[in-house]
């Protein structure tokens, strides 16, 4: 899609009042790109929190404290936890996103003074806080997934509710896209990718028709890509359950976005730099990513691996701090009813604790 800066709009709108453009083709085809123009400057990053109120009271926030927001978004939990911070409280907020580090710049602009903003993935958490000069942080917040505002902004490409380009990035500055993978991907890669990121029990049929559909032409589009999918899956299985698409739209978000590579590989390297008594919230918001969260959290409050015979530990692995949540938190009947979106949310909680020699 071609969209207009405003200079554009304002040129063309002139050149369109005073007859200059006569073709009532070309006329059409501008009117539509205006309204492209309004409908995206007028849409704000807007992220309805989940569990709100639950993150902030597990975070147990010391006004004098370190943060890190590593999923900042449009800054709902950070905006919460920035009232909660004394003036020598400090908050750090990274995300990967172009439209929410400027959404949330502007969200957190009355606690400029204790918060520091960062375009970043959260893999580069300790990086970012090594250049800052910081060593140790006093609580850690990820809300993983997608944010409303990247659902709702067609032109993200996440949705499969309208028909635009295949995108997905939740960082545009990366070149591949969910386009390169449909198209590129062989059929066994794509088999493996739905399988495992999506858990969809018919991923070899569509794997297969998705490499039988770009045979005659490239997927260029989402409402493409949901058509070949709902080829490959049973109408009677399509009447009753989801959305067709979403297992697939999911599978390939989280392989283009390395969503649980990134987040198997630095959660416990964020644990690591929590303070004594320090926590880290994680909101998960499937089945994947809560049982890498639920694993690691488990490991690292129990990370012995002798045999159970053995009377004393000999391996020397000790203890980094307690599971706070047994069972994760999840949304309360009002949330749900507020928003049908955090329905599938689950929040669970860790503690570092640091043995004092």
């Amino acid at each position: 899609m071609v969209l207009m800066t405003k200079d554009r709009s304002r040129v063309f709108c002139r050149a369109f009042l005073t007859n200059t453009i006569s073709d009532h083709a070309q006329k059409s085809e501008w009117l539509i790109l205006i309204h492209s123009e309004r409908k995206r400057s007028n849409m704000e990053f807007v992220h309805k929190s989940i569990m709100l109120e639950e993150v902030i009271e597990s975070l147990a926030i010391k006004p004098n404290g370190i943060y890190v927001d590593g999923t900042l978004g449009g800054a709902g939990h950070s905006s919460e936890i920035a009232k909660r911070l004394g003036p020598e409280g400090r908050l750090i907020g990274i995300d990967q996103d172009g439209e929410a580090i400027a959404a949330a710049t502007k969200r957190l602009e009355p606690y400029k003074d204790r918060v520091t903003i960062v375009r970043s993935n959260y893999a580069q958490m300790c990086q970012v806080l090594k250049e800052l000069g910081i060593s140790k942080v006093d609580g850690i917040l990820l809300d993983l997934g997608v944010s409303s505002y990247q659902l709702d902004n067609a032109e993200r490409g996440f949705t499969y509710r309208e028909d635009v380009p295949l995108d997905m990035r939740m960082d545009q500055r990366q070149t591949k896209t969910a386009r390169n993978i449909v198209n590129e991907y062989s059929e066994m890669e794509l088999y493996h990718m739905i399988r495992n990121y999506g858990e969809d029990k018919f991923a070899k049929n569509i794997a297969k028709h998705i490499v039988a559909a770009r045979q005659e032409a490239p997927v260029e589009t989402t409402g493409q890509l949901i058509e070949i999918i709902k080829a490959a899956i049973p109408k009677k299985v399509r009447a009753t359950g989801g959305h067709p698409a979403k297992k697939t739209f999911q599978a390939i978000r989280i392989e283009l976005n390395h969503e649980l590579d990134v987040l198997k590989n630095n959660l416990e390297d964020m644990i690591d730099i929590l303070d004594d008594e320090g926590r880290i919230a994680i909101i998960t918001f499937h089945s994947l990513e809560d049982r890498i969260v639920k694993n690691i959290f488990r490991t690292c409050e129990r990370p012995c691996i002798c045999p159970p015979e053995f009377p004393v530990c000999v391996c020397g692995r000790e203890s980094k701090g307690k599971v706070i949540t047994r069972k994760p938190i999840v949304p309360g009947r009002e949330e749900l009813e507020e928003n049908s979106r955090s329905k599938s949310a689950k929040l669970r909680v860790f503690e570092r604790r640091i043995t004092k020699e």
